[in-house]
């Protein structure tokens, strides 16, 4: 189930046309605060949030729920400037759509969020490395068997590193890996969700967990923790 939170009843009923018609379910919000209510009562399966709206901003709703859930989330933005964007992949949404949208564009990527948040085979390996390991099927991450909360987004990217530990991406390798070659992403979006991950996998005691190599790109650490 998909919950849509927006205080534009007209954009609620494109976005929940596009899903119905995409063979999904949808429930809606039209401020803020109702949009936190709804997805503690209904455990949605992803949230798309306006970020401008009444009683609470997408953002503070988001905020709100990544206390306590992992729940994919997207984010619909009419706003040109890109820090919105950027600030709300750093609270952890997983993606943004702006306005003017495609409702194919839409669905195609709660299609890819979903997908990949709810894993692809229940037969693959837990990944290690050093002290973490990664059980993407099951959406696991743990730091010396703690776990460590990761948004979808984050999980992929940190999935695509550990499989090739020693191997350096650049940038728009990981783009590519993560998003797709069709889709347009900027490198600020991808240093929010490596700059969340490492945060995160710091923070759990593994501050050598992703290296740069400067004029390069990215790859996996040692992994040894602090």
């Amino acid at each position: 189930m998909i919950l849509v939170a927006d205080d534009d009843a007209q954009i609620r009923d494109i976005v929940r046309i596009a899903l119905t018609q995409a063979g999904l379910h949808v429930a809606e919000a039209g401020d803020g605060r109702a949009a936190l209510e709804r997805a503690e009562n209904l455990q949605p399966d992803l949230i798309i949030l306006d970020i401008g709206m009444p009683e609470m901003d997408g953002l503070e709703v988001c905020r709100a729920i990544r206390k306590t859930s992992d729940v994919p989330i997207l984010f619909l933005t009419a706003r040109a400037d890109e820090i919105d964007r950027v600030v709300g992949l750093e609270l952890g949404a997983d993606d943004y759509v702006s306005k003017p949208f495609s409702p194919r564009e839409l669905v195609a990527r709660v299609r890819a969020i979903l997908k990949r948040s709810n894993g692809t085979s229940a037969e693959q390996v837990v990944m290690r490395r050093g002290i973490i390991s990664v059980d993407p099927a099951r959406h696991l991450c743990h730091v010396n068997a703690a776990g460590v909360t990761l948004t979808s987004r984050e999980m992929e990217l940190l999935e695509r590193l550990i499989a090739r530990p020693d191997h350096v991406m650049s940038r728009p390798q990981l783009v590519d890996a993560i998003y797709g070659t069709n889709v347009n992403v900027s490198d600020r979006t991808m240093d929010s969700h490596l700059r969340n991950l490492r945060r995160k996998l710091s923070d759990a005691g593994c501050a050598d967990a992703i290296e740069t190599v400067h004029g390069v790109g990215i790859r996996m650490g040692a992994c040894r923790g602090m």
